[in-house]
């Protein structure tokens, strides 16, 4: 591949990553717009999401990129996780701000991190550790401001949906042979059976069985758009370009709910936007330092 065909492969990578953040931020307004309780918005979801993405993992099979479809133990692991926490994820917005999901969701690397040392020994930097305490204080003003406002359950959810999806993300780390786009798959197919048990998803209102639809199409669309761009640049590009979502998430909020949150919310949610930009940056800059000194060497021989 020719350095023109790399570029150009970075610059798709890049409007796909972007291009990902700013669809999984659709995720707060389309659930706030679903008449419908979490476990049947999370079985519509995983039935129209779950057939999309088992589709591109078929396409990629078929040409030769694709995955197992054997998920074996630490397959259904990271399946049944990933379940448990979409279900926490949707609960959260129907009962707490869309910024304060995204803002809490945004700290995810950080929770990541520690368990990845904690479960894989990885090396907990200390530029990690000052933004994940500059995060921790970010929202403990957010979920402080929530305990009189009715919003703490909320809140508490989005804690624990952030905590489970960093422990998927942990895991994935460890179980490195497991398939994860296709555990993805099987995990939205799960999301269908509690529903079942608890409600019957079937008896929605007719009004919200487009943005159910939607939402399920925009599911699939930002798993396969980060898929393919993620796989096209380097991985601390993907992760600044991915915390786009945070503010497209708020600014969609705003702009379909006109949903505006206290000013606790934006005080602590500003902390932790500003600690995780900080930190997706450092490792942005210091991702392209690292390979500054092959590409000055090879101008150094060619002015030679």
């Amino acid at each position: 591949m020719t350095a023109t065909d790399t570029a150009a492969q970075q610059r798709l990578g890049m409007v796909l990553v972007a291009s990902s953040a700013a669809v999984f931020g659709l995720a707060g307004i389309l659930t706030k717009s679903i008449d419908a309780d979490p476990l049947t918005i999370t079985s519509w979801r995983g039935l129209i999401g779950g057939l999309l993405i088992l589709a591109y993992v078929l396409w990629r099979r078929r040409n030769g990129a694709g995955e197992s479809l054997h998920l074996g133990w630490q397959g259904w692991v990271l399946a049944v996780l990933g379940t448990i926490s979409s279900i926490a994820f949707i609960a959260a917005f129907k009962n707490t701000y869309v910024a304060n999901v995204v803002v809490i969701y945004a700290t995810v690397p950080f929770v990541v991190a520690l368990l990845a040392w904690l479960i894989v020994g990885e090396v907990f930097r200390r530029q990690t550790a000052a933004a994940a305490v500059v995060c921790l204080v970010g929202v403990a003003v957010m979920v402080w401001s929530g305990l009189g406002g009715g919003h703490a359950f909320g809140d508490t959810l989005a804690l624990l949906m952030t905590f489970l999806f960093a422990l998927y993300a942990a895991l994935v780390r460890r179980f490195r042979n497991a398939p994860v786009v296709w555990a993805g798959a099987v995990s939205a197919f799960l999301g269908i059976i509690p529903a079942w048990f608890v409600t019957d998803p079937l008896a929605v209102p007719q009004g919200s069985i487009p943005p159910l639809i939607i939402f399920g199409f925009t599911f699939a669309l930002a798993v396969v758009l980060w898929t393919e761009g993620a796989r096209r640049i380097p991985a601390a590009e993907a992760g600044l370009l991915g915390t786009a979502e945070v503010p497209c998430g708020i600014f969609f909020a705003w702009l379909f709910l006109a949903e505006l949150p206290p000013v606790a919310s934006l005080v602590g949610g500003a902390i932790v936007l500003a600690a995780v930009f900080w930190h997706a940056w450092r490792d942005w800059a210091n991702a392209r330092d690292t390979a500054t000194p092959p590409r000055l060497i090879e101008k150094e021989s060619q002015k030679a």
